[in-house]
């Protein structure tokens, strides 16, 4: 399944607000689209949007590409602001422009030498972001028992990624191995990114999945019917405090209450090297229709008030390993994280 794939100078990207009752595709031929799409949640995830960012400053770049160079260069620093804008909580936007740009903008001598750096850079981070999470399926399948059923959080799966998954990937290869009996989907208030898109890919590879409101999941646990809980990372401290689609650390205190293990799955990439701990990161506040309003019709009192941020941050003591394409971390997370700290990657 291609979530996104850029072609003829066009990033084709997988609605995932249509999902699971339409498969329909965004052609984006301008990088304000891309934005726009993000914005929207029409892409999703933070690999993925780390993807699509690279090839929204490609989309710039070719916009600008009659522009003498050092008007070029402004207008293309614009448009950087402008992506790096989209979604403030995942770090892999901010990474994934800031490779691109370092290996393109700031190696180029002319605009064609620009043009065809970031081409390059913006395509080996989607190939390297595949290549991570079936890394990451491999080290994550040899840590949960022979045979288990796990429980899962949002989507981290192809649809957030270039393909294959984080959290999904390692159900997949563990799946593959034999190892898994049946997956809990949290349905993930107020958007069902877990009924809608990780039911609907699970279903598509024929893994046994079953949907429950978030709200049943501590009872899931205490029935002893989980033996471990996978989720994604938007974004990862340097002391392993880590960012989620909200209501993870919910799920995270009440897999230490039922002595569960609870582990992250997410590259490299989602680490963010500059922040000591999860109270520096920032939290995406979103509209209040996602929450009072439920398939478009309105379920709540006119006149309420909302809070309705998008991402919680779980404390590090909650969390039993990081999955990463460099194996599974293990408290304290701030040396394991520091060991893998300047471990580069082909792209960088």
């Amino acid at each position: 399944m291609n979530t996104l794939k850029f072609h003829d100078g066009v990033l084709t990207i997988i609605d995932q607000t249509k999902l699971p009752l339409k498969l329909e595709y965004i052609d984006c031929y301008d990088y304000k689209r891309v934005i726009q799409a993000i914005t929207r949640l029409e892409i999703r995830g933070a690999p993925a949007i780390g993807a699509a960012t690279g090839y929204a400053l490609l989309l710039a770049a070719r916009e600008y590409k009659e522009l003498p160079l050092d008007d070029f260069l402004v207008k293309l620093d614009m448009a950087k602001k402008e992506i790096a804008a989209a979604r403030p909580t995942a770090v892999n936007l901010f990474w994934a422009l800031d490779m691109v740009w370092k290996k393109s903008v700031l190696a180029g001598k002319t605009v064609d030498d620009i043009l065809t750096a970031l081409e390059l850079a913006a395509n080996r981070i989607f190939a390297l972001d595949i290549a991570a999470n079936k890394a990451m399926g491999r080290y994550g399948a040899s840590v949960l028992p022979e045979r288990c059923s796990v429980l899962t959080h949002c989507n981290a799966g192809a649809l957030a990624t270039c393909g294959w998954g984080t959290a999904l990937g390692v159900i997949r290869e563990a799946f593959l191995q034999g190892k898994i009996d049946i997956v809990y989907a949290d349905e993930t208030r107020p958007l069902l990114q877990g009924a809608r898109l990780t039911a609907w890919e699970l279903a598509r590879d024929k893994i046994p999945v079953r949907v429950i409101t978030d709200s049943m999941a501590g009872w899931v646990m205490k029935k002893g019917l989980v033996q471990a809980v996978i989720t994604g990372a938007d974004r990862i401290a340097l002391n392993g405090d880590t960012a989620n689609k909200i209501g993870t650390y919910t799920l995270a205190v009440m897999a230490k209450r039922h002595s569960i293990p609870f582990y992250i799955a997410a590259p490299r990439s989602t680490i963010d090297f500059t922040i000591n701990t999860g109270d520096d990161i920032p939290i995406e506040e979103r509209g209040e229709d996602e929450v009072i309003c439920f398939a478009g019709v309105r379920s709540a009192p006119n006149g309420v008030e909302v809070f309705n941020p998008a991402f919680d941050v779980t404390d590090n003591e909650l969390i039993t390993g990081i999955i990463t394409e460099y194996g599974v971390l293990y408290p304290p997370f701030d040396k394991a994280i520091y060991k893998i700290q300047n471990k580069k990657t082909e792209e960088e």
